[in-house]
Formats: C-alpha cells, sequence, structure tokens
C-alpha cells in the first residue's frame, strides 16, 4: 500500500507509526501489529497504531525518530507493507519459560533490539523475564558479546584500564581523581561514563559542568592518545547500542536484571579495547548491593565474565552506606573533586576511596605499592596537572579551579532538632530531595553533608545545606526534606526504664 508521510513531533517507543483505521483494514493489521515502511533504499519496522481522526486515509503518521530515520519530506509518498513478529519475540517466550538462550538465539534476540523491531510491550517482557529467570554465566558471556557486536568498537595501541562503580550511592565524584592519576602513571584509561537515570548526578552530568563530554569514537580515541585519558559520555557514541534501548525499559519498571548490569557493563568495556578493569561495589542500605553474599556474588559473575571476555578484572567491595564525600549534585560534586585535585584533604572519604581503587589499576599496570603511588601523584599535582590536561583535550578550560564551578544560589539549611550522634544517612532520601531540587537537568542543584555518619552534633547545628536555580525547586526539595529525615540522629540515652515498669 503507497501512502503520503506526515510528521508527527513526539515520540512513543522507538519506531511507531500511526495509520487510519480504513488503511488498516485494507492491509490486514491493527495495533501493535508491524508494519514495514519503504522509500527508495531505506526502509523501517515500526509499531503500529491506529487512528480514525488524527489522519486522513491515505496518510501514514511517522513519528518523531521514525520520521527522521527516513529521510523523507512531508507528504512524500512511502510503501507499507505488513511484517510478521520477529523471531526473537519466541526467544523471549523461552526465557519466561526460564529455559536457557543458544548463542545464535542472542545474537539475533540483541540484533532485534539494535533495530528496534521489537514492541515496547516485548522489551518490557525480555526485562523482566531475565529479572524473573536470569541467565547463567555462559548465556551472559554471549548476552555481552552480541552487545558488543551490535556497535561500533575502538582499538588501540596500548594496553588500556578501566574503572567502572556499578553504582547507588551518591556523590560518588571518585573517577575524577581516578581517571587523572592513573593517566599521570603512564597507563591509558579511555573512561566512558553514563549520565544519570534515577541518581542526582552520572559522571558524565558532573564533567559536563566544565568541559566537553559528547564525542564519536575517533575523537575519544585521539584525546585518550594524546592526554592518556578521557571522561567522556558512552552514549555519544555507537557502542553497544543495543544497552541504551534495554535501559531505557528498565527505568520506569524500576528493575536491573543480574545478567543484564554484567552484560551492560562489560559490553561498554569490551568496545573500548578495556583488558584491565577495576569494578567497585558499592555495598550498604540504599544500594543495589545489600549485603556481603550479594556484593562477592557480583564479584564472582564479574570476574568469570572477564576471563570469558578476556579482560582481566579485580572487583573492590567498597562501604556505601552513605554518599562518598559531602556533594551531591554535579556542579557541587564537580567543586567537590577539583578542590581535592587542589590539594584539599578533605572529604577523607573521596581520597581514600579514589587512591585505593587507582592503586589497584596502577599495580595491574605492574607499578607496585599501588596506593601509596596514588597518593603520591595526587598530593604532589601530578593528577591536578593530567586532569586540566584532558580538560583541555575536551575543549573546557586548561586553568579549571575548584572557585570557577558556578553552583545553585538559593539555599536552604536543614537543622538538627536535638543533640547526639548521626546515627544514619538515607542514601535514597538524600537523591530525593537533590532531584527535587533539579539535579541533575540544574547543574546547579543538589546537596552538601555538613554532617556524617558518627559525627557528634549539637541542637541547632546545619546538618546539610540544599542548593537549587530557583525559588519553586527549591521549596518542592524542602518539602521533599519533610517527608522523612535524610539524617538521623541518636543520643547516647536511647530509653529510660522506671523501676516499675515490666521489663
Amino acid at each position: 500500500m503507497k501512502l503520503k508521510a506526515k510528521y508527527i513531533d513526539m515520540d512513543a517507543g522507538e519506531y511507531t507509526a500511526v495509520m487510519h483505521d480504513e488503511d488498516c483494514m485494507e492491509i490486514g493489521v491493527r495495533e501493535q501489529d508491524r508494519v514495514k515502511v519503504k522509500h527508495e533504499r531505506k526502509e523501517i519496522t515500526a509499531i503500529l497504531q491506529t487512528t480514525d481522526t488524527m489522519l486522513a486515509q491515505g496518510e501514514i503518521g511517522l513519528l518523531g525518530k521514525a520520521f527522521k530515520s527516513m529521510g523523507i519530506e512531508p507528504s512524500e509518498e512511502v510503501e507499507v507493507i505488513y511484517t510478521p513478529k520477529p523471531e526473537s519475540v519466541s526467544f523471549i517466550k523461552k526465557k519466561m519459560r526460564g529455559e536457557e538462550l543458544s548463542s545464535e538465539e542472542i545474537h539475533i534476540l540483541v540484533q532485534d533490539i539494535t533495530n528496534r523491531n521489537l514492541s515496547p510491550v516485548e522489551m518490557s517482557a525480555y526485562v523482566t523475564a531475565l529479572y524473573i529467570n536470569g541467565m547463567n554465566i555462559s548465556e551472559t558471556a554471549n548476552l555481552t558479546e552480541a552487545m558488543v557486536d551490535s556497535g561500533e568498537t575502538i582499538e588501540f595501541d596500548h594496553p588500556v584500564f578501566d574503572f567502572h562503580s556499578v553504582g547507588g550511592c551518591p556523590g560518588n565524584k571518585v573517577t575524577l581523581l581516578i581517571v587523572p592519576i592513573v593517566a599521570a602513571a603512564g597507563l591509558m584509561i579511555p573512561k566512558t561514563s553514563s549520565r544519570a537515570i534515577s541518581s542526582a548526578a552520572g559522571t558524565a552530568d558532573v564533567v559536563e559542568v566544565f568541559a566537553k563530554v559528547s564525542f564519536d569514537s575517533s575523537q575519544l580515541k585521539n584525546i585518550a592518545e594524546k592526554v592518556g585519558g578521557t571522561l567522556a559520555w558512552g552514549g555519544s557514541m555507537n557502542l553497544a547500542p543495543a544497552d541504551d534501548l534495554i535501559i531505557k525499559v528498565e527505568y520506569p519498571l524500576g528493575i536491573d536484571p543480574h545478567a543484564q548490569l554484567l552484560a551492560s557493563v562489560m559490553s561498554k568495556k569490551k568496545a573500548v579495547g578495556s583488558q584491565f578493569l577495576v569494578v567497585d561495589i558499592p555495598m550498604g542500605d540504599g544500594t543495589k548491593v545489600k549485603d556481603m553474599d550479594a556484593a562477592r556474588s557480583y564479584s564472582r559473575d564479574f570476574i568469570d565474565l572477564g576471563e570469558r571476555l578476556g579482560i582481566k578484572v579485580e572487583c573492590a567491595i567498597t562501604y556505601g552506606g552513605q554518599p562518598v564525600g559531602r556533594a551531591v549534585g554535579p556542579a557541587l560534586e564537580a567543586r567537590e573533586a577539583i578542590s581535592v585535585l587542589e590539594g584539599a584533604d578533605h572529604p577523607r572519604s573521596v581520597i581514600e576511596k579514589a587512591c585505593g581503587l587507582a592503586g589497584m589499576l596502577l599495580e595491574m599496570g605492574g607499578i607496585p605499592r599501588g596506593e601509596e603511588r596514588a597518593h603520591e601523584i595526587l598530593e604532589s599535582g601530578e593528577a591536578l596537572k593530567k586532569f586540566r590536561e584532558i580538560v583541555e583535550a575536551q575543549g573546557g578550560s586548561p586553568d579549571i579551579g575548584s572557585e570557577d564551578i558556578v553552583v545553585g544560589t538559593h539555599t536552604h539549611d536543614i537543622f538538627a532538632s536535638s543533640c547526639g550522634y548521626i546515627n544514619s544517612i538515607d542514601n535514597q532520601v538524600i537523591v530525593k530531595i537533590a532531584r527535587a531540587a533539579g539535579a541533575p537537568k540544574d547543574k546547579g542543584a543538589g546537596l552538601v553533608l555538613t554532617k556524617k555518619k558518627g559525627d557528634s552534633v549539637e541542637k541547632g547545628e546545619v546538618l546539610l545545606t540544599i542548593y537549587a536555580e530557583n525559588e519553586a525547586k527549591l521549596h518542592r526539595a524542602i518539602g521533599k526534606s519533610r517527608e522523612k529525615d535524610p539524617v538521623v540522629i541518636e543520643g547516647m540515652l536511647l530509653k529510660k526504664i522506671p523501676s516499675f515498669e515490666r521489663i
């Protein structure tokens, strides 16, 4: 059937088409079916929606991405053909039954995801099946390889070192220290990072405060070879593109299947040619990894998967029971990280974690006394010098300093209602407050903790300060802080028991 294309300025899924009910009846299709849309040599497979009011007969509406990918003008004629469900739908059903998928089945499935041949419902079914029934390590290795094969890869002439944190711990800005420390030691570390999905700031959001983060593969390679390291956004390159499409489905469902997390991390590392990898696994309340058993399980799987992929992996189980450092939010984290590079001797949690993890990478590269050497590089100013080289190579100022970072001008202090000691800090509440303040979209939004777990506190002392870029979001964040205490204070005397009370 020949139909005139109409641009619809919205998106609902990856490739979506809308047809008039009468046209649908004529070619025998209905809502959620697939149609192939062809124009000259270009074709896409789109998921169908139907209407009897939005379009006239003889028209086909193509939503945002679908229209742009066709490279056509409005009202140009396209050919529309019914196409059956892809074979990979049967593989999703197979996994729903808890059965093992072959390497070939996994590669076909990933290819259909990459080509946007699966509907949002089918993608949700895939993620849910993986969450419930999981994958064994062989399936996970095949999934990782398939995701690598779905996009570009980068090859370097030198050994490539890399770092990744599985996330879940707010304020984890240590990548901004690890990369320059490792690069200053003479090892190559082309680090790609993500933006925030449900957190207050991804590493790419933080770096974007003072430098460009979007590069193609050749630009990334050139920067890494020039200065020894990068602080780039992985989403700007065509590295394991299936992963980004899967993440879009995971987020609204609020699930992160174990096998998919492993494949997500390792496919990106394999694609940039990583040979030596340190994985940070924050453990504690409010993180993705709740206890030591789960942390050990992740460690075993990362190491096993690395062996199958030709990547030497070491894991570090780190304390994640409260934010790393004091700052949470893009600009606030950038300011804190740069201040440490400039020589500030606090916060110690940032320094110790960054040097410990960087030290592991240095030792993997044959440099003895890794952690001690990492401290030397940081304290001598070598790391700051290398950091500024990387920033300049990425389009930022070569003289960047912590005082140059602009943060939100609308602030509010939260005070202690009693004296005592900080018993706990709720990671999830901290993130909710920072996001309510506008982070990560508003770079200057977030919060800074004045007190950390174990600190003594007097009534009326400041516990934390909220930063926002406008008054409305500041009030929204204040409201969020009143729903549940982000910082819990306990006195030394927990309860009095009168002599007559039954114990």
